[in-house]
């Protein structure tokens, strides 16, 4: 293996189906599979907050999950786990179900800064070799009524697959005033970090 290569003998899969993040990885000229790891997210989180964990655990928990969950099957592949806590004054955010919470969401993250908490971690034989926690905060400007349900109107239906019911990589840009973190981790993967440790463990060349 030389220069930007891959080690074709090390199989590399991603344990999560989000499109998002599959992108992330392409456009960094990975070749990998997906694999959906088949973790109740919800149970894991409910479970979490009711044992006093905090969000930056709780997301890191969830990433060595997922990636444990396919690791186990596939004990040659590096294995990338992935998962995203919105956190905003104490409280933590799903992603909404309805134009309704959609709303709720909108309205309660206007005017003030929120933090996602990005967690990764990287598994072989199911034993974690390398994790991270990326924790990006974002100012949304201050939101009326009459500008959430105009937001929602053009977004559609895509807003159900992002928590806060915003997408940054989009239209939902304009809800902002600053954004501090990396662009990757603010979607769901902190690719810098990420590509760095792959490169240590000689997944990729330099």
């Amino acid at each position: 293996m030389s220069g930007f290569l891959q080690d074709p003998a090390v199989p590399v899969v991603l344990a999560s189906t989000s499109r998002t993040r599959s992108g992330l990885l392409r456009s960094a000229g990975l070749v990998f599979e997906t694999a959906a790891p088949g973790v109740d997210e919800g149970s894991v989180k409910e479970a979490a907050k009711a044992e006093g964990l905090a969000p930056t655990d709780a997301a890191l928990l969830l990433a060595e999950l997922k990636a444990r969950r396919i690791s186990e099957g596939l004990p040659a592949a590096v294995v990338i786990g992935a998962d995203q806590i919105l956190v905003c004054e104490g409280r933590w955010f799903d992603k909404p179900a309805d134009r309704e919470s959609a709303a709720a969401q909108l309205a309660a993250l206007s005017g003030r800064t929120h933090t996602l908490v990005t967690a990764v971690a990287v598994m072989k034989g199911g034993a974690t070799l390398w994790s991270h926690v990326a924790t990006p905060r974002l100012a949304m400007r201050p939101l009326s009524e009459a500008t959430i349900a105009a937001y929602l109107d053009v977004a559609g239906q895509a807003v159900f697959g992002s928590v806060g019911a915003y997408q940054a990589e989009g239209l939902g840009i304009r809800l902002f005033s600053a954004i501090e973190g990396e662009h990757s981790a603010i979607l769901g993967l902190p690719l810098l970090p990420l590509l760095g440790f792959l490169r240590q463990h000689r997944v990729l060349g330099d």
